[in-house]
């Protein structure tokens, strides 16, 4: 068996400190670990699997999990029946993205029993079961599909400009790997029995010439966050072909690719020719004075592998500013101070940036993955101290209609009722006519299972007229939305 150890990121493990006597040990104590690439042939399905093979980026997508019958075939028999059926379950009356696993990510889930596997952070969030799921809220009363609206804000299907500066170009609907927390869920990935996606209307050509145009008569605009989906699953000489005409825009200064594959297909980015174009593209943008990085979503410091390392570096080598990671907080993965540290440090000791963990937002059938905003304040402050300053993650709340807030930047918070309550400094397209945007407070919400017994009964009795509101509110940004792109 070939071990995959990249030698740079190889240290001895150090021993943990021993305080003086007298003396109290550290909330949290750093360890460098070595990073090994767990053994595939431990699964049934893969006992033959060559190491070429695993390195292969076709072998890979060729032999995803995408459904209970081909996860049996790879699994053997590791796992009992009674997971399988509260899998199919959840896949028949709860999930909201399709089943699709790469064998990269799966390989880094704990298969040495069906409880370890039921409790793994990765599995949790990419393979959800029925159990894991709240009886009493499965959903919040305020959930909905396009819960940050972004469609509301497209200035070009799937442009949103919803930032003064910023814009999210959405090229894809898919990914080669689905995560079940996944925000853009009402449109990214295949139609589930709960969820009937959406779909552009537009060809791909036609949408990516219409977000071109709009950039090219915007000036203000200068950063674009090129994502989908997952640009990995965009064909290479089209992905660049968008970018190199983002670069020959003046007023665009900062361009960031968004892929989770970098950790969930790394196979992907090792590629020649995805290296070489990305080598390319990151030398005219130095040459103009751009600022060209990656942006990927690791939320489980187990998936830090060797080969998930290589590809940062490789990303790192060709020229691109910064290889940074923007997770989420989900209840089970990554919401103790100790598994968020772990995480950082395995990221940051392997060329990956620390940046953003954002709360998981209201989706439908999300609140047992969601924090409450008081859980992400004490997050935020035990996690200080410990990375560089540059290294610290900012811990944010995505607020709907208003966009990422640091979670200490709360106007006001009535922990009872786990309402939060925002404010915002600019405008987006659907209030240029608004006089009162900068002055009126948006609205956040804590899982109902969080809260004290009081807001708990609270929510039980007025559950109903709380969407009514947020309901309003949609109606008219979606009103103001239409006659915008009409014009």
């Amino acid at each position: 068996m070939q071990e995959f150890i990249l030698e740079d990121t190889v240290t001895a493990v150090a021993e943990e400190s021993v305080p003086a006597p007298g003396a109290h040990p550290q909330p949290y104590a750093y360890r460098h670990h070595e990073l090994i690439e767990p053994d595939w042939r431990r699964f049934p399905g893969w006992r033959d699997v060559t190491a070429a093979e695993w390195e292969s980026a076709q072998w890979q997508r060729a032999h995803c999990v995408k459904n209970v019958r081909q996860l049996r075939q790879v699994m053997g028999d590791l796992l009992s029946e009674d997971f399988y059926a509260d899998l199919e379950r959840d896949q028949r009356e709860r999930a909201t993205m399709s089943m699709l696993v790469p064998p990269q990510m799966l390989n880094t889930m704990d298969v040495s029993s069906t409880a370890a596997f039921h409790a793994d952070p990765v599995r949790r969030y990419m393979l959800p079961v029925f159990s894991d799921r709240r009886t009493d809220w499965p959903s919040h009363p305020v959930a909905s599909r396009d819960s940050l609206h972004e469609a509301e804000m497209w200035a070009a299907e799937g442009l949103t400009h919803r930032y003064p500066t910023k814009v999210l170009a959405e090229l894809l609907p898919t990914c080669p790997q689905y995560c079940g927390h996944c925000t853009r869920m009402d449109l990214v990935g295949n139609s589930t029995p709960q969820i009937d996606k959406h779909k552009f209307t537009l060809k791909q050509p036609d949408r990516v010439q219409a977000m071109l145009d709009y950039l090219r008569r915007t000036p203000q605009v200068r950063d674009v966050v090129v994502s989908g989906g997952d640009v990995a699953n965009m064909p290479w000489a089209r992905l660049e072909a968008f970018v190199d005409q983002l670069l020959d825009i003046d007023n665009i200064r900062d361009i960031r690719l968004a892929t989770k594959a970098l950790m969930g297909l790394p196979q992907h980015w090792l590629q020649d020719d995805v290296r070489a174009g990305v080598e390319r593209l990151a030398a005219k943008a130095r040459a103009r004075g751009a600022q060209l990085a990656v942006h990927t979503h690791v939320n489980a410091a187990q998936s830090m592998t060797p080969l998930v390392a290589k590809a940062a570096r490789a990303m790192l080598d060709a020229g691109v500013r910064d290889v940074r990671n923007q997770g989420v907080l989900l209840r089970g993965v990554n919401t103790t101070v100790e598994q968020l540290l772990d995480l950082c440090f395995a990221l940051q000791d392997n060329g990956v940036l620390p940046y953003y963990f954002y709360l998981c937002d209201m989706i439908p059938f999300s609140e047992h993955w969601r924090l409450s905003l008081g859980e992400a304040q004490r997050l935020q402050h035990g996690i200080m101290g410990y990375l560089p300053g540059f290294a610290t993650p900012r811990i944010v709340c995505d607020v709907p209609y208003v966009g990422k807030r640091w979670v200490h930047q709360v106007a006001e918070y009535d922990t009872e009722r786990g309402i939060s309550y925002w404010t915002k400094n600019y405008r987006t397209a659907l209030e240029s006519d608004d006089p009162d945007a900068l002055n009126r407070r948006y609205e956040y919400y804590d899982p109902i299972h969080t809260l004290p017994e009081e807001g708990r009964s609270w929510w039980r009795e007025h559950a109903a007229e709380v969407p009514g509101r947020a309901a309003d509110l949609a109606a008219a940004s979606r009103d103001a939305s239409e006659a915008l792109l009409a014009e």
